[in-house]
């Protein structure tokens, strides 16, 4: 709101003011600056990232400080752990970057909240045509004086704007720690079952060389012979299907680490299944610590914090403005105040939408719950379903053809030879662990999910990634801490 005052003022006068008026405009104003960009040199940035130790291990150093959980050492030169892998994600992962620089937008609507609306400043002239009057100048001045607090409440809701934010990034961070433990896992099976068909193909092979022996000497029928051909050929193709495989799960895993798909870095295959997070009350740690849950609570406060600044809105702030002047040779000095009687709009339609916004809010917080509980359930009956098979072919059926490979062999040494059965016990072994190998990697994704529902043990801040600069403009994705209660 404003008002329009109108002051006729000597030319001398008003030349100053005009000056100074222009003068503190343009001392408050931005210029602009190019920032090209060049993806050639990020090219080289992401193909270097692994060789350039140096921010990964001050970034470590800062996730000591701050209480997180780190590996002991960081080396990509005898090899890459999962725990090393965690802290690249962190660091390059290119969503959390993404995260980290969206953050800056509700950081800078919070540092700049709650100021006042810049006063405004005009000029008028006049000329009578019909007399000889002297030529009349005008100025105008107008600035709002905002009484009704409005002000200390937009701050407050920019701050619950940018806490969520930060919400969001922990959540982030907390998440893409999971994918690097599953993606690591999928990579190491990957891996794994193509050691395993490597070994299944030199069994065939080897069983290939007597059933040439035998298919020469006539005591092996040709029917007998091509059936153990078309299971190499298959088991061939199986192989390179495997490969293209633990390939791909290689490349999507580098993809979450922030590195160059072609990069030669080793990694350390790892299947370790760790001790399950203990909690008595799972729902009461799912409110407490998941990370998706901060983040309805937090949108949640947003909301109040937008009801408050509307209910603050219908209440009037006054606008005061004047100046100096002469009409007919006649000096002046001119006021005016202004005030709006909250009647008949009030904000009623800006507050009403507040209410409704802060309901479904609330409802969001409240069905995500919900789905928490439900998927905490169904991960944990999952665990043991997967347990109880693990089991079975771990202590029972991988055992038992491990025994009767074995036993087949003994036969062998002893001339007794029974091709399509051994061919079976080869093929039927390997099916066994290629499904031994299933289940881990379906009991391990099932743990890490768990632990992803439960959440960290403690709050966690952002990691702590700031005044790290980007290599690529040398700028830095800065993460403020959370705004203080009361500074707001």
């Amino acid at each position: 709101m404003g008002i329009l005052l109108i002051s006729y003022l000597r030319p001398r006068a008003l030349s100053g003011l005009v000056v100074v008026g222009i003068g503190s405009v343009l001392g408050g104003c931005q210029s602009y600056e190019r920032a090209p960009l060049d993806i050639i040199s990020h090219r080289s940035t992401v193909e270097n990232r692994i060789k350039t130790t140096e921010p990964i291990d001050a970034f470590l150093d800062r996730l000591t400080e701050s209480g997180n959980r780190t590996p002991e050492h960081f080396d990509p030169n005898d090899g890459l752990s999962v725990a090393e892998g965690e802290v690249l994600a962190l660091f390059y992962n290119a969503d959390l970057r993404l995260a980290r620089l969206t953050a800056n937008v509700p950081l800078a609507n919070y540092e700049t909240a709650g100021l006042w609306e810049d006063p405004v400043f005009g000029f008028d002239g006049a000329e009578v045509l019909s007399s000889a009057s002297p030529f009349e100048y005008g100025l105008t001045l107008g600035l709002t004086i905002p009484i009704s607090g409005r002000l200390g409440v937009a701050k407050d809701r920019a701050g619950a704007a940018y806490a969520a934010e930060l919400k969001r990034i922990v959540d982030a961070e907390w998440t893409t720690r999971s994918r690097v433990k599953s993606a690591w896992a999928t990579w190491a099976v990957a891996e794994t079952r193509v050691h395993l068909l490597s070994e299944m193909i030199e069994q065939i092979e080897q069983i290939g060389l007597i059933t040439d022996r035998l298919e020469e000497a006539g005591e092996l029928a040709h029917v007998e012979a091509r059936l153990l051909r078309a299971e190499l050929l298959q088991a061939h193709v199986r192989q390179a299907q495997a490969e293209f495989t633990a390939t791909q799960a290689r490349v999507n895993l580098l993809g979450l680490l922030g590195l160059s798909p072609t990069s030669d870095i080793d990694l350390i295959a790892s299947l370790e299944i760790n001790e399950m997070t203990s909690s008595e009350d799972e729902l009461g740690r799912l409110i407490e610590s998941n990370t998706l849950l901060a983040v309805r609570r937090a949108e949640y406060q947003i909301a109040e914090e937008t009801l408050r600044l509307e209910i603050r809105k219908q209440y009037p702030d006054i606008t005061i403005g004047g100046g100096y002047g002469s009409e007919d040779k006649d000096d002046r000095l001119l006021l005016g105040l202004s005030i709006p009687i909250p009647i008949f709009n009030a904000n009623r339609s800006g507050i009403a939408q507040a209410k409704v916004k802060r309901d479904i809010a609330r409802t969001m917080a409240e069905m995500t719950f919900e789905q928490l509980a439900r998927e905490i359930a169904m991960t944990n009956t999952a665990i043991l379903a997967f347990e109880s098979q693990l089991l079975t072919f771990e202590t029972e059926l991988v055992p038992m053809l491990d025994r009767q490979f074995q036993d087949m062999e003994q036969l062998i040494d002893l001339g007794e030879i029974d091709i399509l059965t051994l061919l079976e016990t080869v093929s039927r072994r390997f099916d066994a662990k290629n499904q031994l190998l299933n289940l881990r990697l379906a009991l391990l994704n099932a743990m890490i999910e768990r632990a992803r529902l439960l959440g960290p043990d403690k709050p966690r801040a952002p990691a702590p990634v700031d005044n790290i600069p980007n290599q690529t403009s040398h700028r830095a994705e800065t993460i403020p801490s959370l705004p203080k209660e009361g500074s707001r």
